[in-house]
């Protein structure tokens, strides 16, 4: 799993471990693949609509995993992993809508 290091910086302290193996990216990341999959099927099942309350939600989703990880960068406090994940994974969510948002007005456009 070489290309995990590109997108991860995969600390053992940082990441989950299963039988003593290590995942290949962190656990804030893992919570991050895991709202994106998550979302993508959710919308496979449901649909909505991409609007601009849509974008503020996408935002404001994302905002946890901004708290948890400057917070932790600038040393105010140490997350857990637990942690890392849960927002990780509602960021994942966030990200996902904002990108679908994002995508959908550049092809609107174009």
């Amino acid at each position: 799993m070489a290309i995990t290091k590109y997108i991860c910086h995969r600390k053992p302290e940082r990441s989950f471990h299963i039988h003593g193996h290590q995942f290949p990216v962190c656990a804030r990341c893992t919570g991050f693949y895991t709202g994106l999959l998550v979302y993508l099927i959710y919308t496979l099942i449901y649909k909505h609509g991409y609007d601009l309350n849509m974008l503020i939600i996408s935002i404001i989703l994302m905002i946890p995993v901004a708290i948890d990880g400057f917070t932790q960068y600038f040393g105010l406090r140490e997350s857990t992993n637990n942690l890392r994940f849960i927002t990780g994974f509602i960021g994942g969510i966030g990200l996902i809508i904002f990108l679908k948002i994002i995508i959908r007005w550049i092809l609107y456009v174009l």
